[in-house]
């Protein structure tokens, strides 16, 4: 059987919801920009919208999760 990497890519997106799960879309969006995880209000948290984000959103936030950049880039938009 195949493996495709899905459970390694679920474990780090959990690992991330654990750590920044309670920021909203309106401190990513000072971040990203108003693009990120569009078609989501400002209200919601990366916990609530993380199985839903399209490629781009979810890219640009495994990689800042992975160079240690993301926790810096929160605190400042904060």
């Amino acid at each position: 059987m195949k493996h495709d990497g899905g459970d390694h890519l679920h474990a780090h997106d959990s690992a991330m919801t654990e750590k920044y799960g309670s920021t909203t879309l309106a401190t990513l969006r000072k971040i990203y920009g108003k693009f990120f995880a569009a078609g989501h209000p400002d209200t919601l948290t990366l916990s609530e919208v993380l199985p839903k984000l399209n490629d781009t959103s979810l890219s640009q936030l495994r990689r800042d999760h992975d160079t240690g950049h993301l926790k810096k880039k929160i605190s400042k938009a904060a």
